[in-house]
C-alpha cells in the first residue's frame, strides 16, 4: 500500500497489565521528550505486564513508532513483543523486537497480511519483556500507530479475515476428527464445507499410513515427495554442525626439505574456486614480517613456493597486516597496506604501495607507489578489501591510517588514532574515487558510516551489497553490522549491535559468504573479553534472507581424540577463506595468544564443512521410523517374522556407526525378546483399533514435521482452545 494512505490512529488505553500503573497521565499521551513524567510505567518487571491499547475503529496497522526521553533511561524497553487482533483475547504476534537505549524514536513494520491478504486489528497489546536496567520496571514514553481506517478496504479485509478464521476453525475440528479417529464426522464435515485439511500429498500418507498401513507405499510416497523438493525447506532450518579435518601434508622421502608455508600470523590468503587454488602470502612469523608467496593446490594437496622474496620480483615488500582480492575471472591478485613498527614510520616509508600479481605470468607489477597521490587511501593497516569482478572494481574499507607523529609503543592503543573511509578502485582506468569519509560522529546520520579496523566486509555479487561487521576502534568494540549498496551508494542498518544473538564484539574475526546459499560465515577471534591464555573462537552462521544469526560452534582449547587434535586451538590474526562451490572453509595460521610465549605463531592447515542433513539422510531416518513401526505391528503377531524383519527391512536403514542410531536397534532386539515372553498372554491379539489409530497417528505426525507448513494441517489442536 503507498505510503500517503498512512495515516495516525487514534487510540485510547484500554488496560495495561494486571496490576495499576505508576504514571498514567491521560488517555493520549503526549510526545515530551524532555519530560520525565510523560510515560506510562508498570509497577515491577515481572510478568505478565501488558498495555493494551484500542483504536477508535477497526484499522489496518502498518507501523508503531516508539518515542523516548530525551536521554538515555534504563526502563527503556530493550525486548517487547507486539500483537493484535479485532478482540483484547484472541490476538496474534505482529513484532518481535527492542528498542535503543537512546533519545532517538524508532518505527517497526508491524505484520498486517497472511498470505498476502490484509488483516484489521481493533486492540494492539504491548508486553514488554526486558528494559535496559535489568531490576527497573518498564516505561512508555510516547507510542504512535499508522496504518489505514478506510472504511471499505477495513471492510473488504475483515470479510476475509472473518472467512479465514472459519476455515482455520473447520481445520481445526477436520484434524481433531482425524486424529479421534471419528471418521464419519470427518467426512461429513468435509464433504460439507469443501475445506481441505492439507496438501493431497499428506492426505494420501495419512490414508497409506494411518487407515490402510501399507507402510511399502507410505516408502514411496516419501521418496517421491523427497525428489520433488518437499524437505528442501526442513534441511534449510536445521543447524549445521562443524566438520574438522586437519590437512596434513604427505610423508616426504628420507632427505627431501618439506615444502610449505611457515609459522605466522597476520597473513593474507584468498582462494580461486574454479581452479581450487588457494594462494598465501606475507605474515609475521613472530620475528619479523614476510614476503613469500605460496600457492596449494587443493585435489593433490601441494604446496608451491611462488617466491621466497617478492620484493625481489618488483613485488611487495616484506609485510602484515595488509589485504588481498583476487579476480578469478583475469587472474589477478591485488595487495594493499602493511604495518609499520613506530621505528620505521619516516615520510619515506608510509607512502601506500599498490601491487597486481598475474597469475598466468607469474610476474608482479606495483600499480603505485602512493594510492593517496592518485585520490586513494592512505597507508593503512587491518582494513578490508573487496573484489567487484562484474564491474572490475575494488573496494577498500576502513583500516587505521599511519602517521609518522603518531608513533607510539602500541598503536593499536593510541588514543587518537586515523582512520580511513571507503574508497573504490577501477582497474580498466586506473583510478580511485572516495565513496564516504569516516564519520567520528556520536550519533551517526543515516547514511553515514563509522571507520574501523579488524572488522569483515564481503561483497554479494548477485545484490551488489557490501555486508561490513563489527570491529574495533580506539577501545571502541563494535558489533553493527550494515550493508552499503555499490550501485545506489545507500547505507542500510541490519543491526546496531545491541542485539544478544550476534557474534561478540571484536576484531581480526574473518567472515566468508555464500552467494548461493545468502549466508554469511564469521569465525570469530579477538574481542573486548580477551584476556590472556584466554582466547576463544565460535562460528556464527548469518542467513541473509530471514535475518538471523546462529551460533554452531565454540571453542576454548581445542579438542583432541586419542592424543589427536580434533579441531584447530583457539587463535587470532589467522586467514580463513571459502569454497563456495565445494562448500569447504580452509584455515590457515594464526596467533594463539599465549602469553609465556608471545612470538609463538602456528603453521597448521584445516579444512571446515558445514554439515547438515541431506535429503538422503531425511530419506532413510523417514524409512527408519516407519519399519520401527511396522516391527512394532509384526511383533504383537509373529515375534519370528519380527526377528527376521529386524535382521533385513529394519537393519538397512540403520547407520551402525552412529552410536545413537546402533543402540536404539539393539533395544528393539530386547523388546521383542521381552515381548516373546508374553506371548501366553498376547497370542493372536491384535492392538485395538483405537490404540493401533493413535500410535500411527503419532507417527505421521513425526513424518508431517519434514514438511513445509503451508503444506500440513494446523499445529494447534482445538482441545487447547478450552481452557478452565
Amino acid at each position: 500500500m503507498a505510503s500517503s494512505s498512512l495515516r495516525k490512529l487514534n487510540f485510547s488505553i484500554h488496560q495495561w497489565s494486571s496490576y495499576s500503573a505508576n504514571y498514567l497521565p491521560e488517555n493520549i499521551i503526549w510526545d515530551k521528550p524532555n519530560d520525565q513524567s510523560s510515560r506510562w510505567s508498570s509497577d515491577s518487571n515481572n510478568p505478565p505486564q501488558y498495555l493494551i491499547l484500542k483504536l477508535e475503529q477497526p484499522a489496518i496497522v502498518h507501523t508503531i513508532t516508539f518515542g523516548k526521553y530525551e536521554k538515555t533511561h534504563v526502563c527503556n524497553l530493550k525486548k517487547f513483543k507486539v500483537f493484535g487482533g479485532l478482540n483484547d483475547v484472541n490476538m496474534i504476534e505482529l513484532l518481535n523486537s527492542g528498542l535503543k537505549n537512546d533519545h532517538v524514536p524508532e518505527s517497526f513494520n508491524l505484520k498486517h497480511s497472511i498470505n498476502n491478504n490484509m488483516f484489521p486489528c481493533r486492540y494492539i497489546k504491548i508486553v514488554p519483556i526486558q528494559s535496559w536496567g535489568p531490576s527497573f520496571n518498564f516505561s512508555i514514553w510516547y507510542v504512535e500507530l499508522k496504518g489505514n481506517d478506510d472504511w471499505e478496504l477495513v471492510k473488504s479485509s475483515m470479510k476475509w479475515f472473518n472467512y479465514y478464521r472459519e476455515r482455520e476453525a473447520i481445520r481445526l475440528c477436520l484434524k481433531h476428527f482425524r486424529q479421534h479417529n471419528y471418521t464419519e464426522a470427518f467426512e461429513s464435515l468435509q464433504k460439507r464445507t469443501r475445506v481441505q485439511l492439507e496438501d493431497a500429498l499428506l492426505s494420501k500418507l495419512h490414508q497409506l499410513l494411518v487407515v490402510d498401513g501399507n507402510f511399502e507405499a507410505c516408502e514411496q510416497l516419501l521418496e517421491t515427495a523427497a525428489n520433488s523438493g518437499s524437505f528442501n525447506h526442513y534441511l534449510k532450518q536445521q543447524q549445521y554442525k562443524p566438520k574438522w579435518m586437519p590437512i596434513v601434508p604427505s610423508p616426504k622421502e628420507p632427505g627431501v626439505i618439506e615444502n610449505r608455508p611457515g609459522m605466522r600470523g597476520g597473513h593474507q590468503m584468498c582462494i580461486d574456486v574454479y581452479t581450487e587454488m588457494i594462494y598465501l602470502f606475507g605474515g609475521w612469523d613472530g620475528m619479523q614480517d614476510l614476503a613469500d608467496l605460496w600457492s596449494y593446490h587443493i585435489p593433490s594437496g601441494e604446496w608451491t613456493c611462488l617466491s621466497r622474496d617478492t620484493q625481489n620480483e618488483n613485488g611487495p615488500s616484506p609485510r602484515s597486516c595488509h589485504k588481498m582480492c583476487l579476480d578469478s575471472e583475469r587472474k589477478k591478485i591485488f595487495t594493499l597496506g602493511k604495518y609499520l613498527d613506530s621505528t620505521m614510520r619516516t615520510p619515506e616509508n608510509l607512502k601506500s604501495d599498490f601491487h597486481v600479481y598475474d597469475i598466468d605470468t607469474n610476474k608482479w607489477t606495483q600499480i603505485t607507489d602512493d594510492t593517496a597521490a592518485m585520490g586513494g587511501p592512505k597507508l593503512i593497516f587491518d582494513h578490508q578489501m573487496c573484489m567487484d569482478i562484474g564491474k572490475n572494481t575494488i573496494y577498500v574499507f576502513g583500516g587505521r591510517i599511519l602517521n609518522s607523529n603518531l608513533a607510539t609503543v602500541d598503536d593499536r592503543l593510541c588514543t587518537e588514532p586515523s582512520f580511513s573511509g571507503l574508497y573504490a578502485y577501477h582497474v580498466p582506468t586506473n583510478t580511485w574515487h572516495k565513496l564516504r569519509d569516516d564519520s567520528s560522529n556520536v550519533n551517526l546520520g543515516p547514511q553515514e558510516i563509522k571507520s574501523r579496523i579488524g572488522h569483515s566486509m564481503l561483497f554479494h555479487e548477485k545484490s551488489r551489497l557490501l555486508y561490513i561487521f563489527a570491529g574495533q576502534r580506539s577501545k571502541e568494540y563494535l558489533s553493527d553490522f550494515f550493508t552499503y549498496n555499490v550501485d545506489s551508494d545507500e547505507v542500510e542498518i541490519i543491526c546496531d549491535g545491541t542485539q544478544s544473538e550476534v557474534p561478540a564484539a571484536g576484531f581480526t574475526q574473518r567472515a566468508t559468504i555464500d552467494p548461493d546459499l545468502n549466508e554469511i560465515h564469521v569465525l570469530s577471534g579477538s574481542n573486548k573479553d580477551r584476556r590472556e591464555d584466554n582466547v576463544k573462537n565460535s562460528f556464527w552462521v548469518y542467513d541473509i534472507v530471514q535475518n538471523k544469526w546462529s551460533c554452531i560452534y565454540r571453542s576454548e582449547y581445542g579438542g583432541q581424540e586419542n592424543g589427536q587434535q580434533t579441531e584447530p586451538c583457539p587463535r587470532f590474526a589467522h586467514q580463513l577463506v571459502y569454497d563456495h562451490i565445494k562448500k569447504v572453509h580452509y584455515l590457515f595460521g594464526g596467533n594463539p595468544g599465549r602469553s609465556c610465549f608471545p612470538k609463538m605463531r602456528l603453521d597448521d592447515f584445516w579444512s571446515l564443512q558445514l554439515c547438515r542433513s541431506t535429503k538422503e539422510q531425511l530419506l532413510r531416518q523417514c524409512q527408519r521410523l516407519i519399519r520401527q513401526h511396522h516391527f512394532q505391528e509384526i511383533t504383537q503377531n509373529d515375534p519370528v517374522a519380527a526377528l527376521t524383519y529386524l535382521q533385513t527391512e529394519l537393519a538397512a536403514t540403520v547407520d551402525h556407526n552412529d552410536i545413537e542410531e546402533s543402540r536404539e536397534f539393539q533395544l528393539l532386539a530386547t523388546k521383542l525378546f521381552k515381548q516373546s515372553q508374553q506371548k501366553e498372554r498376547d497370542i493372536n491379539e491384535d492392538l485395538e483399533v483405537d490404540e493401533k489409530h493413535e500410535i500411527r497417528t503419532q507417527l505421521f505426525d513425526r513424518l508431517v514435521e519434514f514438511f513445509p507448513e503451508h503444506m500440513t494441517q494446523p499445529k494447534e489442536n482445538l482441545m487447547d482452545l478450552i481452557s478452565f
